[in-house]
C-alpha cells in the first residue's frame, strides 16, 4: 500500500507547485481586473489595452461598456479593454526626486 502512495507524490507535487505559481496568482490578477473595472468612475483618466488614451464620459452596466473622450472624439469601448495596470501608473503622481 506504501508503494502506492509513493508513486504518485511526484505528481502531487507537481500539481502543488503548479497551482501556487501559476492559477492562484492568475485568479489574484483576476480579482483585481473586476475590482478595478467594477470601481471606474466618470472623469477618471484610462489608458485601453490598444494604447489608446482618455478620460471616461459615459459608463454602461447593461452592456458593460464605457465612451471614453480623446482628443479624436468619443470612442465606445467594453470595459475590459481598459488596462489596469497603465491606467494606475497614470494616475499616480510621479516621483519627484531633488
Amino acid at each position: 500500500m506504501g508503494e502506492g502512495i509513493s508513486s504518485f507524490l511526484p505528481f502531487i507535487l507537481m500539481f502543488v507547485v503548479v497551482y501556487f505559481f501559476m492559477i492562484a496568482p492568475q485568479m489574484k490578477r483576476q480579482k483585481q481586473e473586476k475590482k478595478f473595472a467594477a470601481e471606474l468612475k466618470r472623469g477618471d483618466k484610462v489608458i485601453t489595452k490598444s494604447g489608446m488614451h482618455g478620460k471616461i464620459v459615459e459608463l454602461n452596466d447593461a452592456d458593460s461598456s464605457c465612451v471614453i473622450e480623446t482628443l479624436a472624439g468619443k470612442i465606445k469601448f467594453d470595459k475590459s479593454a481598459i488596462s489596469m495596470e497603465m491606467s494606475k501608473k497614470l494616475n499616480t503622481p510621479a516621483d519627484t526626486k531633488k
